[in-house]
């Protein structure tokens, strides 16, 4: 029972690293702490692809004279081909996640997940944190007190 326990080492960390993902991404609060989650459940998921796609004593998929062109003696790198591919799209998805992040604190002050909620809940004018401080050269109205907002700090463009 211990060797086996011992062979299959890499699928008891992948269970770790699952088990660490899953709560950063479902216990956390924070915005960048949840993408920290995820990143480490994919990082899990890729290595379990990888180690199933292990043999033992195959080589590269590189044809070698000594060898011949049996296809057992080589890994096929369809697995990580596509593993290679996943990464490029996760990396992308990761910058795309913190672009949000960032747009979230600047709008809301916060990343806290449970104050988002908070905020996004409650009326208009209580969910503005900070909002005369956003931009301080536009000065015009909004619009729901009679004043026109022009987009250009107040000022009468003269029409043009």
């Amino acid at each position: 029972m211990e060797a086996l326990f011992l062979d299959r080492y890499v699928y008891l960390f992948v269970l770790v690293l699952l088990a660490v993902g899953l709560y950063g991404m479902l216990a956390k609060r924070n915005l960048v702490q949840k993408i920290i989650g995820m990143t480490i459940f994919t990082t899990a998921i890729y290595l379990f692809f990888i180690e199933g796609s292990v043999k033992d004593g195959a080589t590269a998929p590189i044809i070698d004279p000594e060898l011949g062109s049996d296809p057992v003696h080589y890994v096929d790198p369809l697995p990580h081909l596509l593993i290679l591919t996943a990464i490029v799209v996760g990396v992308g998805v990761v910058g795309v996640a913190l672009a949000l992040v960032v747009r979230i604190y600047r709008i809301h002050g916060t990343l806290d997940e449970d104050e988002l909620v908070r905020r996004m809940s409650a009326p208009p004018e209580a969910a503005r944190t900070g909002a005369d401080d956003a931009d301080p050269g536009d000065r015009g109205g909004d619009g729901t007190d009679g004043t026109a907002n022009t987009g250009n700090g107040g000022h009468d463009s003269g029409g043009r």
